[in-house]
């Protein structure tokens, strides 16, 4: 099992959701596929390229770039498609519009 996580620039995070929903490959009815998927805001403080992307943080004191975060679980097998997926929908065609990471799970244990 693998857990992906990626970095999307907050005006492509919604494209990437949709993509995960129509690709068939997260069904969480049937428990198969992705799991876990969750999304929270971030922010980056390091300098944009474009800097209408960037605002001041008054809890840093410095610039940032606010973004989003995807993390979800799958199966070995599904993550070369989903890192693509993810890959293509997030796509802006700017520099260091994003970054995904795969990394492995030792264990999961479902909380029932």
């Amino acid at each position: 099992m693998k857990e992906i996580k990626a970095y999307i620039r907050k005006y492509r995070i919604a494209d990437v959701v949709q993509a995960l929903r129509d690709s068939g490959l997260c069904d969480l009815g049937a428990s198969t596929g992705c799991h876990n998927i969750t999304v929270v805001q971030v922010l980056r403080p390091l300098a944009s390229a474009d800097p209408a992307d960037q605002h001041y943080s008054m809890e840093l004191a410095e610039p940032v770039v606010a973004e989003f975060k995807l993390e979800l679980a799958c199966p070995d097998d599904l993550v070369d498609a989903l890192s693509d997926l993810i890959a293509k929908a997030a796509h802006t065609g700017q520099p260091e519009a994003g970054w995904i990471f795969v990394t492995d799970i030792q264990r999961a244990t479902e909380i029932r």
